[in-house]
């Protein structure tokens, strides 16, 4: 028997991650942030790394190549932050791919395409000087070369073609980096990404950078007319940053109570830039796609966590075969990585991907048991056969209880799809607003998702168009609003993830209960976690939170938790 062929990825940018294949295929993968419980942390990769080794039960003497991305920076193999593991394996080959690259592979080692077209937008990618695949395709702007000789011009926007086994770039747009200064309205990253203007907008909003994505759930709150200059304008192929709107915004947020006092005029600020952003995703595509008008699209690149912006692409009629990376921001560049190696290096053909975001490791039970030792509470605990376990937890959802659900193998990417998840019922009036106060400890604006039977989508929703990866907005029809309060948000707009019975069988098996216990195939799905906190990774945090809030139930694997005031 052949030994198996390893390639580790691993991304040093924020969201830092690691990504081993085993053969062409992801065997195991994991953000930093769920092992070091800092929101975002990149840097390092030890701790990653470990994870990734620990849970396939080998060691880096094993790994055939690892491949590296991170930002502005080529990263030294032995050093970065701190000593790297590969300093004690000088022999293990280690090559460095630039950010937009990195992006692009994540979605074609994923995608179901043997043929497509890549489109990366990011807030800022790799400098120029420090990209590989600019040697073939159009540069904007033309004479970026002698630019980028006086100031860094860094990847904003990046279109490729794939073919089955090759990645060629056809046309990269860059900018120049704009530095962050105290003034609210300066983009954080180059001067006309669509990614720096968003988080430039959430700064000003929200007085932080923390959670960007936080301004798509804000924005159905506002109303148009608050301001109303373009923010973008397209230069000659060019997405381009307009200067005039920032002189409307003259009251940047002082924190959340500030927030508070002035919600609607940020809600409104908010819906603004969400359109703005839309239409400059749709500039961006409808250019890419006249000159290259491929059929099959893939999409990559922290930009396409936009639910809202996705969807508004379908809807329009400007994308049908349309494949969006579940991982698209940073935390995917370690994937992509991975995929860079088996592809273009060791020149070995594309392996089926499962289509599954669930990379994590299995958690046995002893070793659950101790975490349970350790974590004593007032709570009665069960173990459950599956088919018992989901019947009883059916029960609980149906009657109102709320319920963290642990299941092995953790996603990779920001989502909590059925592995990390806290539950509940959707249409309890009052049980949303229970969990951001008493469970997520978060803003009482922020919505939740309908995990939804996929034959059922078109039932409840408008399109009804799959969506595994809760990455694409719908609209709840009418005649289920009330059904549907707890996940349909204020305009009438819901984040469906349809459930994938082949790949998340225990959620759909669930779901499937409950629409026996109460006629609804919908349940309320959000990330197990707090407000500031990374989605739970172990059992004992995991028992943590569930000591800590107001959750009723916590699922362990087939592990049932029940705490003693719960009937």
């Amino acid at each position: 028997m052949s030994k198996p062929l390893y390639v580790l990825g691993t991304g040093l940018s924020h969201n830092g991650s690691a990504v081993l294949l085993k053969d062409g295929i992801i065997c195991v993968a994991i953000e930093k942030e769920r092992i070091t419980r800092i929101k975002h942390q990149g840097g390092n990769d030890t701790d990653a790394i470990r994870y990734c080794l620990d849970a396939e039960g080998i060691t880096l003497a094993d790994i055939d190549l690892v491949v590296q991305s991170a930002n502005f920076e080529t990263p030294d193999r032995d050093r970065f932050h701190g000593k790297r593991l590969f300093a004690d394996f000088p022999d293990l080959p280690v090559i460095t791919i630039s950010h937009h690259l990195a992006h692009a592979y994540s979605a074609v080692g994923t995608c179901d395409f043997e043929e497509c077209a890549v489109m990366v937008i990011d807030g800022c990618g790799s400098p120029y000087e420090q990209c590989m695949d600019v040697s073939r395709g159009t540069l904007l702007p033309e004479n970026l070369e002698k630019l980028a000789q006086s100031q860094m011009w860094c990847e904003k926007d990046s279109f490729y073609h794939f073919d089955g086994k090759t990645l060629t770039p056809l046309l990269k747009d860059f900018s120049p980096i704009e530095r962050v200064s105290e003034q609210p309205l300066k983009l954080p990253t180059t001067k006309h990404s669509i990614g720096g203007f968003y988080a430039a907008i959430s700064h000003y909003v929200f007085g932080n950078m923390d959670d960007v994505g936080k301004l798509m759930g804000l924005a159905p709150y506002g109303k148009p007319g608050e301001i109303e200059q373009e923010a973008f304008e397209f230069v000659n192929g060019s997405l381009l940053v307009k200067d005039d709107w920032k002189q409307e915004l003259k009251m940047p947020s002082e924190g959340y109570h500030f927030f508070k006092e002035h919600f609607q005029y940020y809600a409104d600020v908010a819906f603004w830039a969400q359109k703005e952003v839309e239409k400059a995703v749709f500039s961006c595509f409808k250019d890419r796609l006249k000159r290259f008008p491929y059929k099959n699209v893939c999409y990559s690149g922290g930009v396409a966590l936009n639910a809202v912006a996705n969807a508004f692409l379908l809807n329009e009629g400007l994308v049908t075969d349309f494949y969006i990376e579940p991982a698209a921001g940073d935390n995917g560049l370690a994937l992509g990585c991975a995929y860079y190696g088996w592809l273009e290096i060791l020149k070995k053909p594309k392996e089926k991907h499962t289509e599954s975001t669930c990379f994590g490791k299995t958690y046995l039970p002893e070793e659950i048991e101790m975490a349970l030792k350790n974590c004593p509470g007032d709570w009665e605990m069960q173990i459950l056969e599956p088919e018992e376990l989901v019947q009883t937890t059916a029960r609980f959802l149906a009657a109102g209880k709320t319920i963290g659900w642990f299941q092995d193998h953790c996603e990779f990417g920001p989502r909590a799809l059925g592995h990390r998840s806290i539950l509940a019922h959707p249409g309890i009036k009052g049980l949303g607003d229970h969990i951001n106060a008493n469970i997520k400890f978060r803003e009482d604006f922020r919505p939740f998702a309908p995990a939804v039977l996929p034959e059922l989508a078109s039932t409840y929703f408008r399109s009804g168009r799959k969506s595994p990866y809760m990455i694409l907005i719908d609209h709840t029809k009418p005649e289920y609003a009330e059904q549907l309060q707890n996940v349909t948000h204020v305009n009438g707009t819901a984040r469906v993830q349809t459930v994938d019975k082949t790949w998340n069988n225990l959620f759909f098996e669930l779901i499937r209960a409950f629409e026996k216990e109460t006629g609804i195939g919908v349940l309320l799905n959000t990330s197990f976690n707090k407000k500031g906190m990374p989605i739970v990774e172990t059992p004992e945090q995991a028992l943590a939170l569930f000591r800590e809030s107001a959750l009723d139930v916590l699922i362990i694997n087939h592990y049932l938790l029940k705490k003693s005031t719960i009937q």
